[in-house]
Formats: structure tokens, sequence, C-alpha cells
């Protein structure tokens, strides 16, 4: 028993070695103590224990860090596969709801910026302004498409925006609270999902005075928070709107047309004011750049870009050729041909047909104002603005027209470019009560006169 004890004694006493060595090592603590307990059991001589336990405790320390090794490689593997869900999570619900770019944003900022303002009211005080409900950088040289439309026809905005290059201005009317606040809906809708509408378009907003326009309803917004794109947009807008007949509003305020274009061209030094429902001639835009940017004499001209008319069914022409082709066979007619041919007479339509084809934009010939002309120009300079007491329909822009010519403006006609109205303007195709606004707008007209002649008394010209 004596003899046995002693070589249980150093055998317990390597064991104990084993555990001091396990100190420095935690992980090891365990296999340490359970060495030494049986080693204190263990029969055999004292040197085949000895090589025993070393044989023991180096496989069990092998052991334990190769399962060590094993869990950290599992770790390292779980970690870059929740890595890689993650990241396949994110695209996928970026795919479904995608982030908004700083400039949408920045978007959102103006809208809060003009609604929180409650707008001003006009002159009159009978509408509510909201400008800058969209915002967009514009060169002070550049020429500005400057338009007014009602909510219903803002679906217009796509043929502008495909065929004008350069920045637009709309002027929007709405004429009862529902209509101004999708008015909002669709401004924040066009500038998220459109980006030429939000690199280009400035739009502006008009109400009556006895609204403010507001955030909408939630449940209006989410509908169009489903939208992915461009396109998806303006179709939903089709959709919503409801385009009657012409300044038949259905409400017992007027629109207010001359209001609308002088907010649209109000920070446009060149401008070119249409309405929506026309489309301009493919390049127009980069002729005018051009043109204007080789001569700053062009203040006091204004210069005329014809206007036509087209059946529904055709094809919108893109070039002068393409424009004489359709004239020649009666599917073009000159603007406002069946309800006022004096209106756009001075133009000189056959004139401008035959000119000669030519590559660049200039003035062609001079035309000398005739009551009632009221031709669509691009001007610079002191331009007069369109006198906002016109309202609904008659002599809001043959007034504006008189008034240039009263100023000393001469009227060249372009060459190359042109402007096309969607329809061909028929008497059946207005509302009931145009005859009685005409006859109303009529009789300011000849006060508008008179008025000209105090505002100019040097002016050698008379409307």
């Amino acid at each position: 028993m004596v003899g046995g004890a002693a070589p249980r004694a150093r055998l317990a006493s390597a064991g104990l070695g084993c555990a001091r060595e396990a100190a420095v090592n935690p992980g090891l603590r365990w296999l340490a103590e359970a060495t030494a307990r049986w080693s204190l059991l263990a029969p055999g001589s004292p040197r085949a224990m000895q090589m025993s336990y070393a044989i023991r405790c180096a496989f069990y320390q092998l052991l334990l860090a190769a399962l060590m090794l094993v869990a950290m490689l599992q770790l390292l593997y779980l970690s870059l596969l929740s890595g890689l869900h993650g990241q396949e999570e994110q695209e996928q619900y970026f795919e479904f709801f995608p982030p908004s770019p700083r400039s949408v944003d920045q978007v959102k900022s103006q809208l809060r910026t003009a609604l929180a303002s409650g707008g001003v009211l006009d002159a009159s005080g009978d509408y509510r302004v909201y400008r800058g409900l969209l915002k967009t950088t514009m060169d002070p040289n550049d020429v500005i498409l400057a338009t007014h439309a009602s909510v219903d026809n803002l679906l217009h905005l796509s043929g502008l925006l495909e065929r004008w290059e350069g920045p637009l201005s709309v002027s929007v009317f709405a004429a009862t609270k529902e209509e101004a606040q999708l008015a909002t809906v669709l401004a924040y809708a066009l500038s998220s999902h459109c980006p030429e509408m939000r690199a280009r378009v400035a739009m502006h907003l008009v109400c009556p005075s006895r609204y403010e326009a507001a955030v909408p309803d939630p449940r209006e917004p989410g509908e169009f928070a489903l939208l992915r794109s461009c396109q998806e947009v303006f179709d939903k807008l089709a959709r919503v709107a409801q385009p009657g007949i012409n300044y038949a509003l259905g409400t017992n305020i007027s629109y207010p047309n001359n209001l609308l274009r002088n907010l649209a061209r109000e920070e446009a030094n060149y401008a070119l004011v249409i309405d929506v429902d026309m489309v301009p001639s493919e390049g127009l835009w980069r002729g005018l750049r051009e043109m204007l940017d080789q001569s700053n004499h062009w203040d006091g001209t204004a210069l005329v870009v014809p206007a036509f008319e087209i059946r529904r069914s055709r094809r919108m022409p893109m070039n002068k050729n393409e424009l004489v082709q359709l004239y020649q066979v009666g599917e073009v007619r000159p603007f406002y041909y069946g309800l006022c041919t004096p209106c756009h007479a001075p133009t000189n339509y056959s004139r401008w047909v035959n000119l000669p084809e030519e590559s660049l934009l200039r003035p062609a010939y001079v035309v000398p104002w005739r009551d009632p002309w009221e031709p669509f120009y691009v001007a610079g300079g002191k331009v007069p603005t369109f006198d906002e007491r016109f309202r609904q329909y008659g002599f809001n822009r043959i007034s504006q027209a008189c008034e240039l010519h009263m100023a000393g403006f001469t009227f060249e006609v372009l060459n190359e470019g042109f402007l096309v109205h969607k329809g061909f303007k028929e008497a059946l195709k207005f509302h009931p009560q145009k005859e009685a606004e005409n006859q109303r707008n009529k009789v300011l007209y000849r006060q508008f006169k008179q008025e000209l002649k105090a505002r100019y008394p040097n002016s050698p010209h008379r409307c």
C-alpha cells in the first residue's frame, strides 16, 4: 500500500501541474480536474502513468482546440450567411419600397413651405395664390414654356415634357377644396417619379380665396403612394381627371386665365406662353436658345410662333414638312379658324407655308399688329403683363397683344417653329355661357383700350 501510494501521489502532483497549466487556459480547467481525479485512482507504474497522463492531456488539449476552431468557423459562417440574407432582404425591400432620393425630400420641403404660407390673395381678393409648389433652377437667359391648366388638364404635361426640352412653368387652377388637395398630391407624385418634372418644371397653385390648400386625407395619398413610375402617375391622373367643356367649372368662380399666365411667366425673361393642350414643334426650344444667344437685340420684339389646330385622330407633326403635308389636305388648319378667323389671320399662313425650307430658326417677316390679332410669341425685356380682369372666355390674349403694340413692340414671324392645338376649335365644344362671357369681356376691352391711351400718351400706335 505504501509503495503504491507514492506513484499515485506523484501522478496526482503531475495532474495538478496540468491543472496549473489549464489555469492559464480556462477552457482546459475542467479537463485538468478530471485528469487529476483519474490519476489518483489509475493503476500501473509511475513512468507509464506519467506518459499516459501526458498523452491524454495533450490529446484533450488538441481536441478542445479543434472544437473551438470548429465553433469559431461555424459562427463566422452564420454571420456571413446572416449578412447575405440581410442584404437580399434589403434589396427586395427597396425593390417594392424605393428609398426617397434627396431631391424628393427637397420636394416635400417645398410643398410644406408653400402650403404653410397660407398663400397670398391676388389683387382682386378672389383668388389665393401658392407660389413655388414645385421649384426648378432656371437660367435667366433661358426660354421658359409658360402654361396654365385646371387640375383635370394636367395630364397634357406629359406631351409638353416630351417636345419642350427646356424649363416649364405651369400654373394650376383648383376650383374646389378637393381639387386643391388633389393638386398637392399630384405635384408630389409627379415630382417623385418623374425626374424630368423635378429637373425642369416649376408649379404654382391658384384656388378661390375662400379655400386653403392643405395636405389631403390619408386615403388619397395612399393610392398615389402605390405608384412606382412616371407613366403610372399619368395613368392614374387620367383615371381620376374628368376634363369637361372649356371653362365649364361647375362652380360660381371664374377661370382666371390671365392671372395664371402672369404667374407662370413671372420669373422668366424670355417666355413662350401657351395653353396646356398645345404642342410645340420638335426642337423649338433649342432653336430659340441658339437664335437668342447669337444676339442681344431682341428686346422690344415679339417673335411670333404660328399656331395651328389638328384633328384629334392625327399624330402630332414633329417638323414643318409633316405639318405642311397635313395642312394641304385639310387635316391641319390655322388656329381658331372656325371661331375667330381675324384673331390669327395677320400671321399670314399662306406666306408662312410657302417659305423656303431652312435649317436654322430665324424671323422670316414682320407683321403689323391689327385688331383683334392674338399671336403666341416669345419676347423678352419689359413685356406688359396680362390684364387679370379678363377671366373666362374672350379678349384675354387680344388685350395683351394690343398693349404690346401700344408699347412699341414689333411682331416678327418665325420661319420654322410652330404650335399645334389638340383638336379643332368648334363652337359646339364650348360651354353655354361662352357668348355671354365674350360680350362682357368685349365691354371691358373697350374700357381697356381707353386706359391704354392714358398709359402710353406718347405712343404713335392705337388699338
